[in-house]
């Protein structure tokens, strides 16, 4: 918050219920609104906007995430009172514009033609409305001074008017719902008749074409499949050419990473598609089909090659793809050929696996399976659906992630959070006298949440995997570059481990899954660097853990940075950096240390060190993993099967196109609404909404129509920590970073406690 805001009381005249959930400052001559509890500042709209944010009522406001569900309940009735005063109001004028439409309508029409002098030859509309919306002109025309018999008319006049701009303006709000009604209904059925799936309207890019169409008018006309597969194509190709013409641009300062990412088909084939990662964005270059040859580490290197060379030798640090032997031999061969890029493996299939290995621990799999049948139970009786989401304020059970892995773990997390919400349910009498609580599927539900020690073993679990979910989000998102944070990430998981269980010999289980699975990437220098490079970890870090992993960063610099001479300018520089010596130690710098990306901080405050910031900003800029998630009905195993060279061009462009649309959107959508039972996402929610086997009384309990739709996660029962916040500070225990000991040193030290 800047710090020309100067606080302002709020009086105890100020009544409305909101203002006790805000702050107020005061900007030069404007006032501004803070919520306490998320932080955001509103430069306008007033209590009013604060209390749709509040109450997370889409429209003006953002939905504050952190609200107690009491206090969002409280703005919520709030503003349906707003809303009922002001029909009544609406109703009364109504009302009063009635009375008087015999006398004051033919009034008012004849003293604007006389007073606008119009020609009373000419025909006016029959549309008593649209006089009283024309005569505000007559009350803003210049009248002189000495015009008494004007102003009486326009005293006059102004009386009227009032009333009938009240009824007016209820029109407006009715036929703008009919309109809306038409429109919805419009669009629906072009989605189902052209079978689209209904999360299209997810897209960015739905609302402005809405907003495109209604601002042309009528005379609007919509283009034809011809024009669409023509010049349409063409233009969105050379839009999308100039995003990433932008992009590349960028490349020789950050640096940027080749991703190649691995898909099956439907119909088994085996689809190679390379993309580029830096900070402004990931770009789609192109797909290939390699189901014939991908088990050939020659094939696969001269592909990873001839793509480096398209991208740029100098551009390049690294290539990540998955961490199957072949892409290891391939990747291997190309750092050979290119001695100045690294090949990494993906960072979230490693931490996605720790995820899976988790779950097959025998305690943590019971306790999952016991929580699966309360969600299965819920999700597959409508009233029972409807009934969870009313005393969870439309927060849903279910909590999506990006793998089937990381769902499960966060769905037990959500059903921690609203824990009380839960059991506030199956003690209502609404929950009584629902015929679902006699079954035996209902009274297993009550004993598992009514009962202590399924509570609390579930928050075991939530406490430890908790930094590995939150590890999972960050290299899987694009929000910032995660090169800087995974080292940090490992770590923190492993210490929260060791802390949560204290015996060595109980958390070493929980260890050896994590170590085996970063095995390939805990000596990575790239990892080691990035950690390193970031002043948020560097300065609250042990000089111990410094020696460790310099020599890591080391090796970074022979790799990146060819020309012996600037190696040697970079380790001189290093000092610097350790002591806090120049512009690094400003209090400005040390304040920004926690504030702003550490690739930012460099290029602020990095200039004293020109060749040490060069190389910080390009292994910050770096990401760790490939996407996770994958676009859905992209034309590429279409575009592969043509054998016509003409048309499947035209679909590597329109595969082009939609796949770097998907990107970009998938960068800047914030995340919606969606339903958990939805088709789309069944694939990482299966085993938490879907019964084993269908049996006949699930058709009584499946009317999809009486059920809520969810309101999304607009109010956890917790507080929401930044997943870089989260990781805090202070790395000092050498053990965490030395990895496993050879169970050589263990058995020996298992024999020396015997003895």
């Amino acid at each position: 918050m800047g710090s020309n805001l100067e606080p302002v009381p709020v009086t105890s005249q100020k009544h409305d219920p909101a203002w006790k959930h805000c702050e107020m400052f005061k900007n030069g001559e404007r006032v501004q609104l803070k919520c306490i509890y998320c932080g955001k500042i509103f430069k306008g709209g007033g209590i009013h906007r604060i209390k749709e944010h509040l109450a997370g009522q889409k429209g003006n406001a953002s939905t504050c995430l952190r609200v107690q569900p009491d206090v969002r309940l409280l703005m919520q009735d709030s503003l349906n009172g707003v809303v009922m005063k002001k029909r009544k109001k609406q109703k009364l004028a109504e009302e009063i514009t009635t009375y008087n439409a015999g006398t004051a309508t033919s009034d008012i029409a004849a003293e604007f033609t006389d007073t606008c002098g119009l020609d009373t030859q000419v025909d006016l509309l029959p549309m008593p409305q649209a006089i009283e919306h024309t005569s505000n002109l007559f009350l803003n025309r210049d009248q002189g001074p000495n015009n008494i018999g004007a102003r009486k008319k326009k005293s006059r006049i102004r009386k009227g008017a009032s009333s009938s701009n009240n009824n007016a303006m209820l029109l407006p709000i009715n036929q703008s719902k009919r309109v809306n009604n038409h429109v919805h209904m419009a669009v629906a059925r072009f989605l189902l008749d052209a079978r689209v799936p209904l999360d299209a309207v997810n897209s960015v890019y739905f609302q402005p074409m809405i907003d495109v169409i209604a601002s042309q008018g009528p005379q609007v006309s919509a283009p034809s499949y011809h024009e669409l597969r023509s010049w349409v194509l063409k233009a969105s190709v050379q839009e999308v050419r100039n995003d990433i013409d932008q992009c590349s641009s960028t490349w020789a300062r950050s640096g940027c990473s080749v991703l190649v990412d691995e898909w099956i088909t439907g119909k088994g084939k085996t689809l190679l598609n390379f993309l580029v990662y830096c900070p402004e964005g990931t770009m789609f270059l192109r797909s290939v089909d390699a189901s014939t040859l991908i088990n050939s580490t020659d094939y696969l290197y001269e592909l990873l090659k001839e793509v480096v060379e398209e991208v740029g030798v100098r551009n390049v640090l690294q290539v990540v793809t998955s961490n199957e032997e072949r892409y290891i031999i391939a990747g291997k061969r190309l750092t050979d050929a290119y001695p100045t890029l690294f090949w990494t493996p993906c960072a979230a299939h490693s931490i996605d696996l720790m995820l899976e290995d988790l779950k097959k621990l025998e305690w943590i799999d019971t306790i999952m399976e016991q929580a699966k049948s309360i969600s299965r139970f819920i999700y597959n009786n409508n009233i029972l659906l409807s009934m969870m989401r009313k005393f969870t304020l439309g927060v849903d059970l279910v909590d999506l992630g990006v793998t089937r892995s990381a769902t499960d773990f966060l769905t037990l997390k959500r059903m921690v959070n609203i824990k009380h919400n839960l059991q506030s349910m199956v003690t209502s009498v609404e929950w009584a006298e629902s015929p679902y609580s006699k079954k035996p599927e209902g009274f297993a539900l009550l004993d598992y949440i009514g009962n202590q020690s399924f509570w609390s073993t579930c928050s075991l679990v939530c406490r430890l995997t908790d930094p590995i979910l939150r590890l999972l989000r960050m290299v899987s998102s694009e929000e910032r570059p995660a090169m800087a944070y995974v080292y940090a990430g490992v770590y923190r998981a492993k210490e929260t481990i060791k802390k949560e269980l204290v015996n060595k010999k109980d958390y070493s289980v929980y260890w050896n899954i994590i170590d085996h699975r970063w095995e390939s990437l805990q000596r990575h220098p790239l990892h080691a660097a990035g950690f390193y490079l970031n002043p948020k970890f560097f300065y609250t870090t042990e000089e111990d853990v410094h020696l460790h992993i310099r020599s890591l960063v080391y090796d970074c610099i022979e790799k990146l940075v060819p020309d012996p001479k600037i190696q040697d300018k970079i380790v001189k520089e290093t000092t610097s950096y350790l002591n806090s010596a120049g512009d690094f130690g400003r209090k400005m710098a040390v304040r920004a240390r926690d504030t702003l990306f550490p690739a930012e901080w460099w290029s602020t405050y990095g200039g004293g060190c020109p060749n040490l910031a060069r190389l910080a900003i390009r292994i910050l800029s770096q990401t760790s993993s490939l996407i996770r998630s994958k676009p859905g009905r992209v034309p590429l195993e279409e575009m592969h099967e043509t054998k016509n060279c003409i048309e499947h061009q035209r679909l590597n462009d329109l595969a082009f196109v939609q796949y770097n649309l998907w990107l970009r959107q998938r960068k800047n959508l914030e995340p919606d609404c969606m339903d958990s039972i939805s088709y789309e996402k069944m694939e990482v929610v299966h085993n938490w909404v879907s019964r084993r086997e269908q049996i006949s009384e699930d058709l009584e309990s499946s009317d999809w129509m009486t059920v809520d739709p969810p309101l999304g996660s607009i109010a956890p029962l917790g507080p929401l920590i930044d997943d870089i916040e989260a990781l805090g500070a202070g790395f000092d225990d050498f053990e965490i970073f030395g990895g496993p000991k050879d169970s050589e040193e263990e058995i020996g030290e298992e024999n020396t406690v015997n003895e």
